[in-house]
């Protein structure tokens, strides 16, 4: 596989990553650099993790995965993305704080959601023949540094557009869940 090809992939597979990113920034009252490492890391670890599992599960378990794949997909950004828009309606309470998507469950379920096609694209290089090692690597790197910018343009389109953007960012998520949903259920 070509360089260029590699890259085009792992940029492919980073926008939904991307996408999920710029909401989480919408949503943070504060950016720290360690929210953007947990959660470049994690996307990226996930992202280049996929392939890997893909590429060792053959083809005996792609077609039991592909069955529901895309579920899960649209399960997981559409509970993160709602869960976003009804706290969004909630009332400001001092004792409240915000949710952190860039913590616990929720970053979990958001990096699975987000790296679902990347098992797929481990699946077909090993059909393909090819080394995974070096494209897992190059799709977990370009993951992650696309999370953290997305990150950043969401926490500056946060900081001009006030706190309701967290609307537009859950809508984007179960958007994109939809998008998922649509693109396995429509073409099959």
């Amino acid at each position: 596989m070509d360089t260029l090809s590699l890259f085009g992939i792992a940029i492919a597979l980073a926008m939904d990553a991307f996408a999920v990113a710029l909401a989480a920034g919408v949503v943070l009252e504060r950016l720290t650099g360690r929210h953007l490492f947990r959660f470049g890391f994690h996307f990226g670890l996930f992202q280049a993790m996929m392939p890997i599992i893909g590429w060792l599960a053959g083809l005996t378990v792609q077609q039991w995965i592909e069955a529901y794949d895309h579920w899960i997909a649209f399960g997981l950004l559409a509970f993160v993305g709602g869960k976003m828009i009804y706290e969004a309606f909630q009332e400001d309470d001092e004792e409240e704080v915000a949710s952190d998507p860039t913590r616990g469950l929720t970053m979990v379920m958001l990096a699975v959601a987000t790296s679902i096609d990347a098992l797929a694209v481990g699946l077909t290089l090993g059909m393909l023949g090819v080394s995974i090692w070096f494209p897992a690597a190059v799709i977990g790197l370009v993951a992650g540094v696309l999370t953290v910018a997305g990150m950043m343009l969401g926490r500056k389109v946060s900081g001009i557009w006030g706190q309701r953007v967290e609307v537009f960012g859950g809508l984007v998520l179960v958007g994109i869940g939809l998008k998922i949903l649509l693109e396995h259920t429509l073409l099959q």
